[in-house]
């Protein structure tokens, strides 16, 4: 018999999380994100629970992000109808493209994959206003769904194999799980440069850009865990936390905040390019290989959620963009690139910032109606 996908315990005042699937690197599933959900609410009244932890199992990482060869299997699908929809036999009458696309965002909004965004979602928003300690061992890989799990923790602990980054824009999707709320209340551009390229954040870079709080070496790690069971997390972590590595991002910050400050992705590319240092035109050239809508469409909400009231706001706008994508030929091409075929050559559509127009971005916003995911952060905390 198979073990759990997550292994809950209760002990000692803690309560333990621990991601149990160490050969995928703890990828989140539907089934996960729900076992999570449920102790958590359990927890919150229970009072033999002082502090709850959050590990994963294995060496490489906390968690990669979501199950992504499910959400192909769905887009897929979804991209094929709206096609039919579109494009109808004379049999079946046309639909129009309004029609196509509201029924594609029914669609997407009724599949597994739209049932399992909305509950993680609605997980997100809970760690970020959980009332008792919530302690994420960040340890190794973090990625996407993984940061949903851990950067809206209260207490967020990163190692010196800590790699942290939100890498949706690679495979033609746009950053969620209140990736955009921490992103964008990044230090300066930091966020913009991260969620637009890809680059993944070190330890340093994680506390720096608002994503991580302490840093412990992971030999400490079993010790701070026995050191949870007896002390309140504030003082366990003390005990073991030690200075922050240097971030090269904010020794970068005078070339990320000036490029990427502009209003325009393609402003963003022209101001890296003319830069003159190395580590500029890398970053061109990387955000150049991106999606070319999905880093329009990150961007806008970027912007969008800079200014957003809290997390919960950001979640619900990120719900109808994650939605929308999941109707795409982006979303499909970049997961079957990276995932699937693995040829790291994803023939994106539309093919280049150039080719991306206001409508294609607006298309991703377009409010859900009856499929809304309708967050709202508690009376007594507005």
């Amino acid at each position: 018999m198979s073990e759990p996908e997550v292994l809950i315990d209760k002990r000692d005042g803690l309560g333990l999380i621990t991601l149990n699937r160490p050969k995928a690197i703890n990828a989140l599933t539907h089934a996960m994100a729900l076992v999570i959900l449920d102790a958590l609410r359990a927890w919150e009244h229970d009072d033999e629970v002082r502090t709850v932890v959050l590990t994963g199992a294995g060496e490489r990482g906390l968690c990669a992000g979501g199950d992504i060869v499910a959400i192909h299997n769905d887009a897929k699908n979804i991209v094929a109808a709206r096609q039919n929809l579109e494009n109808p036999t004379p049999a079946a009458g046309a639909a129009g493209v309004g029609g196509a696309e509201g029924a594609s965002g029914v669609a997407a909004a009724e599949s597994a994959t739209g049932k399992f965004w909305r509950d993680e979602y609605i997980l997100n928003a809970y760690i970020g206003r959980y009332p008792k300690p919530y302690v994420a061992v960040m340890d190794g890989i973090v990625m996407g769904g993984g940061v949903g799990l851990s950067g809206h923790a209260s207490h967020r602990v990163v190692t010196e194999r800590s790699m942290v980054g939100m890498p949706e824009v690679g495979i033609g999707f746009i950053p969620d799980v209140g990736g955009t709320y921490l992103l964008s209340h990044a230090a300066g551009e930091i966020g913009t440069h991260v969620g637009l390229t890809t680059a993944r954040m070190n330890a340093g870079d994680a506390i720096a850009a608002g994503f991580a709080d302490y840093f412990v070496p992971s030999e400490q790690l079993p010790a701070l865990l026995d050191a949870l069971r007896e002390n309140p997390a504030d003082v366990a972590i003390a005990k073991f936390a030690q200075p922050a590595p240097v971030s090269e991002f904010v020794a970068q910050r005078d070339w990320i905040d000036a490029c990427y400050s502009a209003d325009t992705v393609e402003e963003i590319v022209n101001r890296l390019r003319n830069d003159g240092r190395a580590e500029a035109a890398k970053a061109a050239a990387d955000l150049l290989a991106k999606s070319p809508v999905a880093v329009k469409v990150t961007l806008r909400s970027l912007r969008a959620a800079r200014t957003a009231a809290d997390l919960e706001t950001a979640l619900n706008s990120e719900y109808r963009v994650s939605i929308a994508s999941l109707a795409t030929h982006d979303l499909v091409e970049g997961i079957r690139a990276q995932v699937i075929d693995k040829d790291r050559n994803p023939q994106w559509s539309p093919a280049t910032l150039a080719d991306v127009t206001d409508a294609d971005v607006d298309a991703y916003f377009v409010p859900l109606g009856a499929h809304e995911l309708g967050l709202a952060a508690p009376k007594d905390e507005q």
